[in-house]
C-alpha cells in the first residue's frame, strides 16, 4: 500500500515511451492566443492583466539592465503555475514533482545569473563572498561558507518546489484513501474527513501558485545581486 502512494510520481509511459514530454508540452497548447481584433475576450484580458502585474512586481527592484529577463521570467511563471494546477486534476501527472526537471530549470538559470555578475561586475560579484567588516581570522572560513551557500542555491530551488508539491499530493491521496475506507464504517467521520480533504485541495491550489511565484522570485533576487 505504501508503495502505491508513490506510484503517482512515476513518469507514465506508453509502449515504453515516456509521456513526460507530452505533460510538459500540454500547458502551452492550453494558453489562449491573442486574436487579430482590436478588442480581446475576457480570458485574454485577464491573462494579460495578470502577466503585466506579475512582471511589474517582479522587476520592481531590478535596474533597467535586468528588465530584459521579463521575457524569460513571465513565461516560466505561467508555465510552472499551469503544470502545478493541471497536476491537481485526477489521473494526471505533475512533471514538477520530479527533482530532475526542477533542477533542469534551476541550475541553468542560476548559473546564468552568476555568469552575468562575473562578466559585468566581477568585483561586486566576488564581494558577496566576504561581508564588509569581517575580522581577518574569519575571512577564510566565511569565504568557504559563502561559496557553499552560493552553490546550494540551485539545489534549494529545485528541492523546495519538488518537496512542497510532493508533500501536498501525498496528503491528498492519504486523506482521500481514508475517506473511502471510513465511508462504509463511519459515514459521519468520513464526511468530516472529506471536508478536510476539500480544504486541503484549496490549500494545494494556493501552494501550486505560490511555489511557482517563489521559484521565479528567488531567481529574480539572484539576478538582482548580479546586475
Amino acid at each position: 500500500m505504501m508503495m502505491s502512494f508513490f506510484d503517482q510520481f512515476a513518469s507514465p509511459s506508453f509502449l515504453g515511451i515516456p509521456l513526460i514530454a507530452i505533460a510538459i508540452a500540454l500547458p502551452w497548447i492550453l494558453f489562449p492566443t491573442p486574436p487579430s481584433r482590436w478588442l480581446n475576450n475576457r480570458l485574454i484580458t485577464l491573462q494579460t492583466w495578470f502577466i503585466n502585474r506579475f512582471t511589474n512586481q517582479l522587476l520592481l527592484p531590478l535596474n533597467v539592465g535586468g528588465h530584459k529577463w521579463a521575457l524569460l521570467f513571465a513565461p516560466l511563471m505561467v508555465f510552472l503555475i499551469t503544470i502545478n494546477m493541471l497536476g491537481l486534476l485526477p489521473y494526471t501527472f505533475t512533471p514538477t514533482t520530479q527533482l530532475s526537471l526542477n533542477m533542469g530549470f534551476a541550475v541553468p538559470l542560476w548559473l546564468a545569473t552568476v555568469i552575468i555578475g562575473m562578466r559585468n561586475q566581477p568585483t561586486v560579484a566576488l564581494g558577496h563572498l566576504l561581508p564588509e567588516g569581517t575580522p581577518v581570522p574569519l575571512i577564510p572560513v566565511l569565504i568557504i561558507i559563502e561559496t557553499i551557500s552560493l552553490f546550494i542555491r540551485p539545489l534549494a530551488l529545485g528541492v523546495r518546489l519538488t518537496a512542497n508539491l510532493t508533500a501536498g499530493h501525498l496528503l491528498i491521496q492519504l486523506i482521500a484513501t481514508a475517506v473511502f475506507v471510513l465511508l462504509p464504517m463511519m459515514p459521519t467521520v468520513a464526511i468530516l474527513t472529506a471536508a478536510v480533504l476539500f480544504l486541503l485541495t484549496l490549500l494545494e491550489v494556493a501552494v501550486a501558485m505560490i511555489q511557482a511565484y517563489v521559484f521565479v522570485l528567488l531567481l529574480s533576487l539572484y539576478l538582482q545581486e548580479n546586475v
